[in-house]
């Protein structure tokens, strides 16, 4: 059963989202144990298309990280939630995003993730949700450089002038601004394996965007340990790999728009 959720649910999902990923771990314990208690596992079957907007979108923003997105392929997949599944990764690579980090030698992707490389499987999952999934987790991550460095222009003045002021960063943070509702567009128009990909596709280049502009438009403070900034760059740079960057999915939609030999109609005016 798949449904949708109205506005006033939307936003009390979200509300009780944030409170828990905001919460300190020591309070609220694993995060992905956590999710289970509010109900994601539940929300994933009935309303899949909002459970993943708003989780996903939220990890971005708040800068938390969980493995729920085996639970968005395995629901695609028609299996039980709550393993692990193979999953492409830029390069040709197999990972997995293991439940317990304990034990799990790092990758050498992203220290701070329990990635561990794989063979290739024989039978890989579907992606059409995960990378919806994910394209939501690189837009919410992108919305926190873009908060970042616009409150940065904001407090900070450079020759008795705020930073806000000088068109250069301006015109960065605009197109920041666009290149994100441009991809949340792409990920509210998804509704099948082709858009999916192009969604991702757009979600990742957006987040690289964002990554570019925000960390020039911090200087030299965004590098700092002390500052989230790296943090985000980080992950947003994890994230597009993941499923298929943003280069590897916009040629293979080439590709599989030549094979056909025409061009789909993605959205519906």
């Amino acid at each position: 059963m798949t449904g949708t959720m109205d506005d006033s649910e939307r936003e009390l999902l979200e509300e009780a989202f944030r409170k828990t990923m905001t919460a300190p771990a020591e309070d609220r314990g694993p995060l992905d144990a956590a999710l289970t208690g509010l109900g994601w596992p539940e929300m994933l079957n009935e309303a899949p298309a909002d459970a993943i907007r708003t989780v996903f979108r939220l990890l971005g923003e708040t800068g938390t990280r969980t493995p729920a997105l085996n639970d968005v392929l395995l629901h695609e997949a028609g299996r039980p939630l709550g393993g692990t599944v193979p999953m492409p990764y830029a390069g040709g690579l197999w990972v997995s995003w293991e439940r317990d980090a304990a034990g799990v030698e790092p990758a050498g992707i992203d220290p701070e993730l329990p990635l561990r490389v794989l063979p290739e499987p024989s039978a890989p999952v579907p992606l059409a949700l995960g990378r919806q999934a994910l394209g939501w987790w690189l837009v919410g991550t992108g919305r926190a450089m873009l908060t970042l460095a616009r409150q940065h222009v904001l407090d900070r003045h450079q020759f008795g002038r705020p930073l806000a002021s000088f068109q250069a960063l301006r015109h960065k943070l605009a197109e920041t601004l666009v290149a994100l509702e441009g991809a949340e567009a792409t990920l509210l128009a998804a509704d099948g394996d082709l858009s999916s990909l192009l969604a991702k596709a757009a979600s990742g280049r957006a987040a690289l965007t964002a990554a570019r502009h925000c960390q020039q438009t911090l200087g030299g403070t965004g590098f700092t340990a002390e500052h989230e900034l790296h943090r985000h760059v980080k992950r947003a740079l994890t994230l597009d790999g993941l499923l298929g960057s943003a280069r590897e999915l916009t040629r293979e939609a080439g590709q599989l728009i030549a094979a056909r030999g025409t061009t789909p109609r993605l959205v519906h005016l």
